[in-house]
């Protein structure tokens, strides 16, 4: 049995923050910005939003674009790095809203969470039984940027975005290969220090702002882009094929940099590279679903063409997979 993308949606905050408006906050100017990261503006959430309502909104969106309603959903799977609350996970807030009774759970493998969430979704789809699984990547990371430092806060943006995934026959969409993993010896380069079992929030570590995303930019760049091509010849080996036979390549939306350095070891022309980091930024597991979402909507990607996924972040976690569009 294959497995496809039956249906998808999308959910952004109105709100934005321009490299103009970061300007005025820090030393930093919009040259700089776009010549480093390729980011001109970026989403962030309002007062009433969070996580989980723009997590609903793209799941109900996706649900709609599939044809189907909360009662036909089997589990649901949401990728984040900024959960509605320690307890409960984001999935029980979301569940609510849309009316789900089914399992859920949270995945937090940061920017690579989308793709572990598509291959544990069509894994449940094979061997459960299963006919529908919700996959969410949703997030509101500039809740967690500190916005004094200049390194983390222009990068970062709000978003969600989602799938519904089904059973398939072999002239549908299908999920043909995959490869995952963590390297994490690595797990100092990208995270928030403090706020878990390991190191408690307190008085103190909120004074030294340790409850704020801390990252080491140039090594994550070096490791990312080794990380990805490698993540990705293993991907595209167990598929069967090879980086000329895919019709586009959907990295993580980290910073174009990496995206250039990346595509091109990989042989990838730009014409065949869905990039969005201009307007939303790092979105972390919502960037990829976000750019494949809108590129299906613009009818850029269209039945049977070959879709490359990559992400990469936190941990230091990876994931890439490969898909034949087209729904079941």
């Amino acid at each position: 049995m294959q497995v496809a993308i039956a249906g998808w949606g999308t959910a952004l905050p109105k709100g934005r923050i321009t490299n103009t408006d970061l300007e005025a906050r820090v030393e930093t100017s919009d040259e700089w910005i776009v010549e480093r990261t390729g980011i001109r503006e970026r989403r962030i959430a309002g007062e009433d939003e969070s996580t989980a309502t723009l997590a609903t909104a793209a799941g109900r969106a996706a649900l709609e674009s599939a044809g189907i309603t909360a009662a036909d959903v089997d589990f649901m799977v949401i990728a984040t790095a900024t959960p509605e609350q320690p307890i409960p996970h984001t999935g029980a807030f979301v569940g609510d809203a849309l009316g789900l009774t089914c399992g859920s759970f949270d995945m937090n493998v940061g920017c690579a969470g989308f793709i572990y969430g598509l291959v544990t979704g069509s894994s449940w789809l094979v061997t459960s039984g299963y006919r529908n699984v919700l996959v969410i990547g949703a997030e509101t990371l500039t809740r967690v940027v500190d916005p004094r430092d200049r390194g983390t806060c222009i990068l970062f943006g709000d978003g969600a975005a989602a799938v519904v995934l089904q059973p398939s026959g072999p002239d549908g969409g299908a999920v043909l290969g995959w490869d995952m993993g963590v390297d994490g010896s690595a797990h100092g380069l990208i995270g928030i220090p403090a706020g878990g079992s390991r190191l408690p929030a307190t008085p103190d570590t909120i004074d030294d702002g340790l409850q704020f995303i801390k990252m080491q930019g140039q090594e994550v760049f070096r490791r990312a882009v080794r990380a990805v091509v490698s993540s990705v010849e293993r991907a595209l080996e167990r598929a069967g094929i090879t980086a000329d036979d895919v019709d586009w390549f959907i990295p993580h939306q980290a910073n174009l940099r990496i995206i250039e350095a990346a595509a091109q070891r990989l042989g990838i022309d730009p014409d065949r590279t869905i990039v969005n980091i201009e307007w939303f930024g790092n979105t972390s597991a919502a960037s990829i679903p976000l750019a494949m979402a809108q590129a299906a909507d613009a009818g850029r990607i269209r039945d049977g063409d070959v879709i490359l996924m990559s992400g990469f972040g936190a941990g230091m976690a990876w994931g890439s997979a490969v898909v034949r569009w087209g729904r079941p």
